[in-house]
């Protein structure tokens, strides 16, 4: 969702700059920085940026300057409405003081050229910012597509990583029939064990620990990632949730990968480093629309 943008138009006398900047948001966020006698265009202007953009915190700025370097850069209706009050003031109230420049030059807009009156602004205006908003969508979409690349790369590391703990889960039966085989032992002092009873306990515990519908809902869910990463359009929300499930997944992995010895620690780092994947595609994920 990061990006920049700025157009320059020319007005009768003077010249009209409109820039767009956008950085990550849950949301579509605008922000105008414009002359205040702009403010009647700012809902045209934010019904073109709605219907180009659906997240992002957007900051719009509109500058207006006066193309005469050799007038005096400052709105001079503006300045003389404000010199008539500053003096109705001092004869009204018997004053003895005089204006100062320093606070009439910081007056909204003083600064600003101000064009014709009879120069209609709002359809230069709906140019430019239509104009800006096409570069920042491209410039976006230029950022987002070498996101995507670095975000398909890590899903792939997490079916790897799914696939060695499915390979190390199935060894996890006769380690249990073992440690349990060795346990009773000890507990019954050498005497016989049923071989049946020991397999169905050991097949409890292993029912208990297994962590195999939680890889497959892990992989099917990376599928869903690339299949989303693949398509066009708003996916922002839609990978945050199921980034959310991935996530939700790997953990209950972890909290049955104990009892298993070496290999429970192998899973667990397995695990782990899917986990890491997971919070760095949703810490990328943040900068796609």
């Amino acid at each position: 969702m990061t990006g920049f943008a700025r157009v320059r138009k020319e007005l009768q006398e003077g010249e009209l700059v409109l820039s767009l900047k956008s950085v990550n948001h849950r949301a579509l966020d605008l922000h105008f920085h414009m002359p205040t006698e702009l403010d009647q265009y700012e809902p045209a202007l934010r019904a073109v940026l709605k219907s180009h953009i659906n997240r992002g915190h957007v900051q719009v700025q509109v500058q207006i300057s006066n193309g005469n370097t050799t007038a005096a850069g400052f709105n001079r209706e503006l300045l003389r409405g404000w010199l008539e009050a500053f003096r109705a003031a001092n004869k009204e109230f018997e004053l003895d003081s005089k204006p100062d420049l320093n606070v009439a030059f910081r007056l909204p807009g003083i600064m600003q050229g101000c064009s014709s009156p009879d120069v209609p602004l709002e359809p230069v205006l709906i140019e430019a910012v239509t104009e800006a908003v096409h570069l920042l969508n491209a410039f976006r979409d230029h950022e987002g597509a070498a996101i995507a690349l670095e975000l398909a790369q890590r899903r792939a590391q997490i079916v790897e990583l799914a696939q060695k703990m499915e390979r190390i889960r199935t060894k996890a039966t006769p380690i249990f029939q073992k440690r349990l085989n060795e346990r009773l032992s000890e507990l019954l002092h050498g005497a016989s064990i049923d071989p049946s009873r020991l397999a169905h306990e050991a097949a409890i515990l292993a029912d208990r620990s297994d962590i195999s519908e939680e890889l497959v809902r892990l992989k099917t869910h990376a599928g869903q990632l690339g299949t989303l990463l693949e398509a066009t359009g708003e996916k922002g929300k839609k990978l945050d949730f199921l980034l959310q499930e991935m996530n939700r997944e790997a953990n209950t992995v972890l909290s049955k990968t104990g009892g298993l010895g070496d290999l429970g620690l192998t899973i667990t780092d397995l695990a782990l480093a899917a986990k890491a994947e997971i919070d760095k595609i949703r810490e990328q994920s943040l900068n796609l629309e």
